[in-house]
């Protein structure tokens, strides 16, 4: 007999062998079942980590450790098989699968279907295995997939087939709209670049399936290519303004619908506030004074001094950094030295300061009296190994051990250990939470996160185990050289992708949908469409759910949400109050008489119309709707005019005499612009927009504006008669009348919206703003660190081998640049990564998506 349990489970009969089997393997409701279920899971992390390893290959592997790992392959292996057996014969405990049908629809089913492909090909391949064949290789990537069992726990793929079973029908229209677009491009592209005269960029448009590949990343907002003929240029650009958008609505709607279904089954809802209890708040009167003062002063409360010493923090902080990555310049080492020894006085004393405090800190409560011995004690100690308490002595501590033990280790890597005072920016933290908020984060969205994470990392292990197998072995494409990966020259894809852990790296850079590196093979480039068409989508969930709890959580704290004035919005400032008090208010009068007052009202309806009471609409008189057109396409002309002149064909065609066509165009342009300008600040006092002042017009956006797009011509022509501009050094100006395209924005709104959209998110963009500087600040200084030296970047005199020859060492034997330079004076140098401020221009590009020459790196720093 056959029992149907809670959730639709089938119970098997326990009256049978077979049936407490099948219990066993299924129902987990015994200590026995769950640790057998664990120890089973175990080893399918034992056996991915075993593929891992034995992709190193015999250069980091031994015969004796190999063999070592084809026993407990082997002892796995057996598990597996028997695990099979066993839940094969237990099968027909389930109606579904009695009898030889029932059998066969569950060996076909996901799971077992899994489990059979991961058992196997072993038992047939053993001898290529035990050979070194790459075909053993395939079979041990099989047994990757037993991963993805991990889904009775995910339901990864049971989101999925919800997210597209309720889009089904766009998806279709979609999907098919996005293949016939992929198609048209990339046959347009082999027309237009199969003959072009770079040799490189006709090979991968030698025939419609090779362009397809590049085409592939161009519709997915990538263009890693770049020496493109005209007709190519355009239909990139075609591709990017139109058919990106297009092409990425099915994986927008697959990534957003998966993201639905895990929030809507995750049911996340944050942890309980950890509370303190109120008779343990600090009472002034119960409290040493001293402590008390000290507690409050370091805290910016109480006092204008504390305020101002508060600010003093902020503002050392900021200048110790910027002076931190000056000094990484070669010949600026000790460039402001002064500035840090007053820095480290200061931040010595602050911190002598909240140690004092710390006995009365809220923070560090633990329920003992304030004023006794041992509360006082436990308190500091509490404070001496809390995360700013650590932050306040790395930013403080290397300074006085390099100063204490001059020609120690400490003052022999003073280099790398003045990264350490970058870390002054997490002190920031305590001012304006960022970082701290990651826990609360975490908390709040803990089971979509870990639904999500464990998906990513499942499909981040696959492809590059996928990855690894496709390119292991692909020499068609030549490469860089790549000495630190142990490449001199004629190097391929398959130095890169040499082992798993080299390929780890670098397929997570794809996953986040940046393809850097395209000289893959047929095979490589079909793993990469599929991380294109579904995995990007997936990988960037958890960041996508990070943020959105990283904005719930900030304006859950935002008090400004909660004291809105009367038809006030969130974000509001200055501006809006004093624009709702206007409202209904008749502007102020004129202290020049009514014609004045006429004369402002006239130039205001000339320049913004007239409301409509009955419609809502705003009505212009003939002569308005002409200047409005004028100066619309004056506007465009301008930018034309602009573009145009910046062809050296068409500038040479024009002429830089003196009053050529441009520089007429312009003066008249300028003079038009003038106009307008005066208008609009004679007729503010008329205008509620301007709060009925000329001053406030003038600092608005439009104001800036206007005053940008004439300011800088007057600058350059009383430059030029004064002698103090040169031909090359007037385009600097010309260059800025490319400014004039905002002032569309009178005609079609859209910067002026970023406004309201900035104040309103204001707290939000504070926090995050600090988190992606100390993000972007840390990460450099590790980039710094570990990729100053890389012989990938090291460029050497052509005069200096590469490698030792006859005794003379070459440009990668050296372990340093510095060192390089030391034996062949002035020959040698690095191309990236040199100091801080080079560094932070690479990762500030590498933070916004884009990974460039991302083959050179140490693949360990790429994970950072």
């Amino acid at each position: 007999s056959h029992e149907v349990g809670e959730n639709n489970f089938v119970v098997g009969d326990n009256s049978t062998f077979r049936g407490k089997l099948y219990n066993f393997l299924n129902r987990q409701d015994t200590l026995a079942a769950n640790v057998f279920e664990k120890f089973i899971h175990f080893l399918i992390l034992g056996t991915a980590l075993l593929f891992m390893v034995d992709t190193l290959g015999d250069y980091y592997i031994n015969s004796h450790f190999q063999s070592i790992m084809n026993i407990i392959e082997f002892i796995i292996m057996v598990i597996f098989t028997v695990e099979y057996i066993m839940r094969l014969y237990s099968a027909s405990e389930d109606p579904k699968h009695i009898g030889f049908t029932g059998k066969m629809s569950y060996v076909v089913g996901l799971f077992p279907l899994i489990d059979l492909l991961a058992v196997m090909p072993y038992w047939m391949e053993v001898p290529f295995i035990a050979s070194g064949n790459p075909s053993g290789q395939v079979v041990k990537f099989l047994r990757l997939l037993r991963m993805i069992r991990f889904e009775k726990y995910m339901n990864i793929l049971s989101f999925f087939d919800d997210a597209v079973n309720e889009s089904m029908d766009i998806l279709t229209v979609t999907g098919f709209s996005a293949l016939l677009l992929w198609i048209f491009f990339s046959s347009v592209l082999y027309m237009t670049e199969r003959d072009t005269a770079d040799e490189d960029m006709a090979n991968y448009y030698k025939t419609v399936p090779h362009a397809m590949w590049i085409t592939l990343l161009n519709l997915s907002g990538e263009c890693p290519l770049a020496n493109y003929s005209a007709a190519g240029k355009v239909t990139l650009g075609f591709i990017g303004l139109f058919a990106t958008a297009v092409f990425g609505v099915p994986i927008g709607i697959l990534g957003a619908g998966f993201e639905e279904s895990v929030a809507s089954h995750a049911e996340d809802s944050p942890d309980q506030e950890e509370t303190t209890a109120t008779s343990d708040n600090p009472d002034e009167s119960k409290t040493s004074s001293i402590q008390w003062r000290c507690f409050q002063f370091v805290n910016g409360i109480g006092s204008k001094a504390a305020i101002l010493f508060e600010m003093l923090i902020y503002l050392l902080i900021g200048i110790t950094v910027i002076v931190g990555i000056i000094q990484t310049v070669p010949g600026h080492e000790n460039t402001l030295s002064w500035v840090e020894w007053i820095a480290v006085i200061v931040f010595t004393i602050e911190y002598i300061i909240r140690f004092v405090g710390a006995s009365v800190d809220p923070e560090f409560s633990d329920g003992t009296d304030y004023n006794s011995v041992l509360g006082g004690i436990t308190k500091r100690m509490k404070f001496l190994v809390s995360f700013y308490s650590i932050i306040d002595l790395m930013a403080i501590l290397p300074f006085y051990l390099a100063y204490m033990m001059p020609g120690s280790w400490v003052d022999n890597n003073d280099e790398y250990l003045r990264m350490i005072r970058l870390c002054r920016l997490l002190k920031l933290d305590k001012y304006v939470p960022s970082i701290s908020l990651v826990d609360d984060v975490i908390r709040l969205k803990r089971r979509s996160l870990t639904i999500s994470c464990i998906a990513s990392i499942v499909l981040w292990v696959l492809f590059s185990g996928w990855m690894y197998l496709s390119e292991h072995e692909d020499h068609s494409m030549e490469i860089d050289n790549l000495p630190l990966y142990g490449c001199i020259e004629n190097c391929t894809m398959s130095v890169r992708y040499n082992n798993f852990f080299t390929s780890f790296p670098l397929v997570g850079i794809h996953l986040t949908g940046d393809f850097p590196m395209v000289e893959y093979d047929g095979f490589g480039r079909i793993v990469c469409f599929f991380m294109v068409i579904a995995a990007i989508g997936v990988v960037s969930i958890p960041s996508g759910i990070i943020a959105s709890g990283f904005a719930d959580i900030v304006q859950s704290k935002s008090k400004s949400s909660n004291n809105l004035p009367k038809g006030g919005t969130a974000g509001d400032d200055w501006f809006d109050i004093r624009y709702r008090e206007l409202e209904g208010q008749p502007p102020p009068v004129s202290v020049f008489g009514p014609q004045m007052d006429q004369l402002q009202m006239s130039i205001k309806i000339y320049l913004d119309g007239e409301p409509d009471g009955t419609t809502g609409t705003v009505k212009r008189t003939t002569f308005s709707k002409i200047g409005r057109v004028f100066f619309f396409a004056l506007i465009i002309a301008n930018i034309i005019a602009v573009v145009l002149e910046s062809i050296p064909e068409v500038d040479e065609y024009i002429g830089n005499q003196d009053g050529n066509f441009f520089d007429v165009f312009e003066a008249w342009s300028v003079f038009f612009f003038t106009v307008d300008y005066i208008l609009r600040l004679l007729s503010a006092r008329k205008s509620r927009e301007a709060l009925y002042s000329p001053l406030v017009y003038a600092t608005t956006f439009f104001g800036i504006v206007d005053l940008a797009s004439i300011a800088p011509w007057y600058i350059q022509v009383v430059l030029s008669k004064t002698g103090n501009l040169s031909g090359d050094e007037a385009k600097v100006f010309r260059i800025f009348r490319i400014f004039r395209v905002l002032q569309l924005e009178d005609f079609i709104t859209a910067f002026s919206k970023l406004d309201n959209v900035f104040r309103a998110s204001k707290d939000v963009l504070k926090a995050t703003g600090l988190m992606a500087i100390i993000i972007w600040v840390g990460t450099s200084a590790l980039f710094f660190i570990f990729e100053e030296n890389n012989p990938n970047f090291r460029q050497c005199d052509y005069s200096i081998p590469l490698v030792e020859v006859d005794g003379e060492p070459g440009c990668y034997d050296f372990d340093s640049t510095a060192a390089c330079n030391e034996y062949y004076p002035g020959m040698c140098s690095q191309s990236a990564f040199t100091n801080m401020p080079n560094t932070m221009f690479y990762v500030a590009v590498f933070l916004g998506g884009d990974w460039g020459f991302v083959g050179k790196y140490d693949p360990h720093t790429i994970i950072f």
